[in-house]
């Protein structure tokens, strides 16, 4: 072995001791981006989950929403008869007014009742304009008083709960 001057070896020493400074300073980087990452994935599953569980909770309410719709929509399709009768026992003709009358408060009550869970009659009067998303034409008839595609007559009342419609009104079209 040689001995070494006492220059060279401050050098030396020098270079020993600047080596692992850097060593650590690479070494200290390397940890902190490793926690980044860890954090920029954590941070992302994160997101993800509660945006998972928000489409959850919304499609949760769409499905209550139309569960609740569909229910008395069979509940009205069932009671629809019952509305239909009562319709035709006022326009039938009679002598006993106090069975009229009972008829009419039967009806009124019954339309409230409809009114009362969102159940609305569709607009089917004669000279309103026929929508086949709401009306169901049975019947054309050529009239001259009347446009093109107007409702001329109403054989039967449509309902709807909301956008979803119940029943068709049954109509006729004149041309």
């Amino acid at each position: 072995m040689s001995k070494k001057t006492k220059p060279e070896a401050e050098e030396q020493e020098q270079v020993k001791t600047e080596a692992p400074a850097e060593e650590t300073a690479k070494a200290d980087a390397k940890p902190a981006t490793d926690w980044e990452a860890k954090y920029n994935d954590l941070n992302d599953r994160y997101l993800r989950m509660a945006a998972e569980y928000d489409n959850f909770r919304k499609r949760s309410q769409r499905e209550r929403e139309q569960a609740y719709t569909d229910a008395v929509s069979r509940a009205v399709t069932a009671l629809l008869p019952t509305y239909d009768n009562l319709e035709r026992a006022l326009k039938a003709e009679t002598a006993d007014t106090e069975y009229k009358k009972g008829v009419e408060l039967t009806m009124t009550q019954l339309t409230e009742s409809l009114k009362g869970i969102n159940v609305t009659v569709i607009d089917a009067t004669a000279g309103t304009a026929f929508d086949p998303n709401f009306h169901n034409a049975v019947m054309h008839v050529e009239d001259e008083s009347l446009g093109e595609n107007v409702i001329a007559e109403t054989f039967q009342q449509g309902f709807q709960i909301g956008d979803k419609v119940i029943r068709h009104a049954m109509v006729k079209v004149a041309n």
